[in-house]
């Protein structure tokens, strides 16, 4: 019976133990949502980068790409907004996109070893989950939760449980007491509640964006399947 399993934030990745596993990155609030929703309304492919020096570096040897992201919740100039709604007003149909942020597109850099890694939100969750047990029936799971600059954050464990849920009803795994946490927090709470209430989420509804959180607490609604592949996300069938 393979392992499902949470880590509380991306700082606690070991990449010497990723070798056969499937990981799947969590940042509710909002790369990983940005990305999936971006590619859910047109982009063709997404370049996550570290930092916004990364991303320029990466664009260099892109034709046309869109720049979009943030530091520290500050956009670089230059580059376009790294919410998914305002990144959606953009003309991003078809384009290539270089993404940048604090924490989201970090993970992804630090999972990158694994056999498989995945973006999840709450999304895709649905899609996403049966897509891994279709996929790699036999193969462990790791939930990464991205956190906040070595900090545990609350939308993402929330995410987590979201998707610790569809396992436990699409599959047969053996979930470790990090992963029963964050189901029974999902069971326990309204998305609402845990996404308006956590503190990232309390910080983007002083700066009037609560409708980028009222977009991102959708729970299954896009099919997409973002993974990771030669540096690269795109949307697998």
């Amino acid at each position: 019976m393979p392992k499902l399993h949470v880590l509380f934030k991306k700082e606690d990745l070991d990449p010497e133990r990723l070798q056969g596993k499937v990981v799947i990155v969590l940042d509710v609030l909002f790369a990983t949502s940005t990305i999936v929703h971006a590619l859910g309304h047109g982009i063709a492919c997404i370049w996550p980068a570290r930092d916004a020096d990364d991303a320029l570096r990466i664009a260099a040897n892109l034709e046309t790409p869109i720049l979009a992201g943030e530091h520290l919740g500050n956009i670089a100039p230059g580059f376009g907004p790294p919410t998914p709604l305002a990144l959606a007003e953009v003309s991003i149909d078809g384009a290539t996109l270089v993404y940048a942020t604090t924490n989201g597109t970090v993970a992804l850099h630090n999972a990158a070893r694994a056999a498989h890694v995945y973006v999840g939100a709450l999304l895709n969750g649905a899609a996403l989950v049966s897509h891994v047990i279709n996929r790699h029936p036999q193969s462990q799971v790791l939930l990464v939760c991205a956190g906040s600059v070595d900090r545990f954050n609350l939308e993402d464990f929330y995410g987590a449980g979201h998707l610790a849920a569809h396992f436990e009803r699409g599959g047969n795994y053996s979930m470790t007491d990090a992963a029963m946490a964050a189901l029974l927090l999902y069971r326990g709470c309204d998305v609402n509640t845990a996404l308006h209430a956590s503190q990232v989420g309390r910080m983007i509804s002083a700066h009037h964006l609560q409708h980028e959180i009222d977009c991102v607490a959708q729970l299954d609604t896009l099919d997409v399947v973002p993974e990771l592949t030669d540096g690269y996300l795109r949307w697998v069938a």
